[in-house]
């Protein structure tokens, strides 16, 4: 990948996700004053399991028609790079298919067993017409990505957000007018709303980007004589990537959803009210959070663009481009964190309150700002770790660090509060940031070595 296609991607997809972030904090600011803190805490309970159907479904399967798509585009093999990508979605919307039918069957089991809350089962039964779109746009995303083609992604975000934020205020409008109750209904429906968007701009795109090239789907993929099992050949390779990264993203994201549902269970140990423990979640994972994260926007960017710029330089034996790329990175982005966590630091209450007419927000901003340096360097690290063709040791460092948070979490917390899960925050990525950094300074060069 060239400079000029690096840095004009990068730029695309910061600008992007700074003005989606943007919208994103009013979202939120609009839902802290309609449905509450606890409103927000009831509704952030049921994103774990959206995280998980995403990455059993379709995380793996993306990476695959990333990748092989890719491959295929640089050798002008664009046939079989739609072939890929169109398998790549059968797969996906199969499989969400079935595990969203699960989560609407099983709802009750899932809000009064794993998530302790009986009033996310409306919430999730709405939620669950959503993963499969979710999972289908996420394929139509990978597949530009592979293409270096940001522009279409970068809309369809914009879109998605655009869409949640105009629907859940027209459903807040309806029940409004008709005297009903404002509950976190509101924001689940803004989400499918948000999903149904998002894929039907995904398939008119494609289905013009399809009608120019003259490529019919259906002949494409089946009506191949010269090769009839170029099919079960191109649904192997997809699941040789697919499988065992999905295996890594979902073990990851079972053990962040662990770590999301205990925290409201061990607050009531500490001696708060159900109500109160919802809405110390609800502070901490809608409004502070966000905000800390807000500057990432340009690591995550960048990041998506780095990790094959890496991998082509690591095929062409160039460590000493890697090494200063690597180190460059490194103090770029502690250079960032340090500025930002400062700001934070000084300002996270005046934020707080500005923002989310809390005060509370406002000391969680600022206990979280000493971790950015190290969240917005684990990200890039992590990036270049998976160009390195290192995957199974960024599974490896990734988990650690949540072991670290899940540990505050059923010690710390019943013990001093979500303080201590602030500390737990903090010694896992910085935990993080010193296995990234080792495995960077020392990589596996030996012959054979598969580099875990």
């Amino acid at each position: 990948m060239s400079d000029k296609l690096f840095f004009r991607g990068t730029l695309i997809l910061t600008f992007t996700g700074l003005a989606s972030r943007i919208m994103g904090f009013f979202y939120r600011i609009f839902l802290s004053h309609t449905i509450g803190a606890q409103g927000v805490g009831i509704y952030q309970l049921t994103l774990p399991v959206h995280g998980i159907i995403l990455a059993a479904a379709g995380m793996g399967i993306q990476a695959a028609i990333s990748r092989l798509c890719a491959s295929f585009t640089a050798l002008e093999k664009e046939k079989e790079s739609r072939n890929t990508l169109l398998l790549g979605m059968f797969l996906s919307g199969a499989v969400s298919l079935l595990l969203s039918a699960g989560v609407y069957l099983n709802a009750d089991f899932i809000a009064g067993e794993l998530l302790k809350e009986a009033r996310t089962v409306s919430l999730l039964r709405i939620l669950s017409f959503s993963f499969p779109l979710s999972a289908l746009h996420s394929c139509v995303n990978s597949f530009y990505y592979a293409r270096k083609k940001t522009g279409l992604p970068a809309f369809i975000q914009l879109l998605e957000q655009t869409s949640r934020i105009g629907s859940t205020y027209m459903i807040y409008l309806v029940l409004l007018s008709g005297g009903k109750e404002i509950t976190p209904m509101i924001a689940a429906g803004g989400a499918l709303f948000s999903e149904i968007a998002a894929t039907a701009a995904c398939f008119l795109a494609l289905g013009v980007d399809f009608s120019r090239e003259n490529y019919h789907p259906l002949s494409g993929l089946w009506r191949q004589p010269r090769n009839p099992g170029s099919v079960l050949s191109s649904l192997k390779e997809i699941g040789e990537i697919a499988v065992p990264h999905s295996a890594n993203r979902l073990l990851l994201t079972v053990l962040s959803g662990i770590e999301m549902v205990l925290i409201p269970q061990q607050l009531l140990l500490a001696g708060m009210t159900q109500t109160d423990a919802l809405a110390v979640y609800g502070i901490f994972t809608g409004m502070a959070l966000p905000l800390i994260l807000f500057p990432a926007t340009i690591t995550n960017s960048a990041s998506v663009m780095l990790m094959p710029s890496v991998a082509r330089m690591d095929a062409l034996g160039d460590q000493k481009q890697i090494r200063h790329v690597t180190d460059q990175t490194f103090f770029l982005c502690m250079f960032l964190g340090f500025l930002c966590g400062s700001g934070f630091f000084l300002f996270g209450p005046f934020l707080g309150t500005l923002l989310f007419h809390s005060q509370t927000a406002g000391t969680y901003i600022r206990y979280l700002s000493f971790s950015c340096p190290f969240l917005y360097t684990n990200t890039m690290l992590a990036s270049i770790l998976q160009g390195l063709g290192r995957p199974g040791r960024c599974l490896i460092h990734s988990a650690a660090g949540i072991l670290i948070r899940i540990f505050s979490v059923v010690f710390m917390i019943p013990a001093i509060g979500i303080r201590g899960y602030f500390y737990g925050i903090f010694l896992g990525e910085l935990l993080l940031s010193l296995l990234h950094v080792k495995a960077l300074k020392f990589p596996y060069r030996q012959a054979g070595d598969n580099r875990l």
